[in-house]
């Protein structure tokens, strides 16, 4: 858990999984990430084997990320938990979206 812990590494996991990107890139793709945060993820998720930093010899410098063999695999696994969200956070199930937020519902089964 500590290689996807944190609110941006399985999204940054899923950007990557579509295709290589730049720093800035990746920041477009994910709104809300500070620069900080990103970087340091990127980092983190690097040293865990799982983004591969390119830096091509250019100016100005150019820089890629993209998936190890390692993070496709964790995409790979995260991908039936990401299928559970859209069904059941995001509302494709039938019962997703009839309780209300204001709806008295007993959190255990059974209660009033």
């Amino acid at each position: 858990m500590d290689v996807i812990g944190g609110k941006w590494k399985v999204l940054i996991l899923w950007a990557l999984n579509e295709r290589p990107c730049r720093f800035g890139e990746l920041r477009r793709e994910l709104p809300g990430v500070t620069e900080k945060v990103l970087a340091s993820h990127l980092r983190e998720m690097e040293a865990d084997g799982l983004v591969h930093r390119e830096a091509y010899d250019e100016v100005p410098p150019r820089v890629e990320y993209s998936l190890t063999p390692r993070g496709r695999s964790l995409n790979a696994a995260l991908e039936p938990l990401g299928a559970w969200g859209r069904d059941n956070v995001l509302g494709r199930s039938p019962a997703a979206g009839q309780v209300r937020e204001d709806d008295d519902v007993p959190l255990v089964t059974g209660a009033a």
